[in-house]
């Protein structure tokens, strides 16, 4: 009997490991309207062109104007690394988003993305188990920004990272060599191993050797602790008052025109602090 049980137990797990084998991940599905299309881009010297940037009109998190453009950067002109941090699930867990800013005043906004398709939602156990694909988004701030701090309700942070300019240059090229790659070799986004932050660090970790991997990566809303204690952040200031500062839920929870938007959250409240 006991050999009865435990061969069904080796031809069950047999039949589950040729399942979860046989899981491949597509470029090719019915995509929620927001990962729908996927980015790309080329660089010629320190010029680089990205293709399809989200730039949505958002009134809701369900009622939206779809719309994507082209834009050409300077890489000559990147001037500032900011690293965004959305909260949507208490103080542990939060969205990360890197944005390069430029001395015309334009912000770009990468983000590695959950790729749902149209009738799917989004569930942090369905990300262990193949369920999504995994996408990067080029977005302005007036987008990506706008629709976490206002029709989502979560609270972002915007936090200038200490970074040199090639260093800079280098992450940039590397979100386009990655979103590139993705276009020909699709994969499956996971939870621990391939999310919004793990994927930053892989990026970051050749140009900052000795970067260490620890659990807030995963735990990404204490990334700002990590990067204090590497000298990411400034630490000149205590790492409370770079947080307050940092808060731009406010600011961006109003809509507006892309320049504008993107001073505004970098400008004060009235009475506030320099953020």
């Amino acid at each position: 009997m006991v050999r009865w049980v435990l061969a069904a137990c080796v031809l069950a797990l047999i039949v589950l490991a040729f399942w979860w084998l046989s899981l491949k991940p597509s470029n090719d599905r019915d995509w929620a309207d927001e990962v729908s299309r996927p980015l790309r881009g080329s660089v010629q010297g320190a010029l680089v062109t990205l293709h399809d940037i989200r730039d949505f009109d958002w009134r809701s998190d369900t009622d939206y104007t779809a719309r994507w453009h082209d834009g050409t950067y300077d890489l000559d002109t990147l001037t500032s690394v900011d690293m965004a941090l959305s909260y949507w699930m208490g103080p542990a867990i939060a969205h990360t988003l890197v944005s390069f800013g430029f001395e015309d005043g334009r912000h770009v906004v990468f983000s590695v993305e959950v790729r749902r398709e149209r009738d799917e939602a989004f569930s942090s156990l369905g990300g262990f188990f193949k369920q999504f694909e995994l996408a990067i988004v080029a977005a302005e701030e007036r987008d990506i920004l706008y629709v976490r701090a206002g029709p989502r309700g979560e609270q972002v942070f915007l936090y200038p990272v200490r970074m040199p300019v090639p260093a800079m240059r280098a992450l940039f090229k590397s979100y386009v060599a990655r979103a590139n790659q993705l276009t020909i070799e699709p994969r499956f986004y996971h939870t621990l191993t391939a999310n919004c932050t793990t994927l930053v660090y892989d990026m970051v970790r050749p140009l900052v050797p000795g970067l260490p991997l620890d659990i807030r990566l995963i735990l990404s809303g204490y990334l700002p602790e990590y990067l204090y204690g590497h000298g990411g952040l400034d630490t000149s200031l205590p790492l409370d008052v770079l947080r307050a500062r940092a808060d731009i839920t406010r600011r961006a929870s109003h809509p507006g025109p892309a320049l504008e938007f993107s001073q505004r959250i970098r400008t004060p409240e009235p009475g506030g602090e320099q953020p």
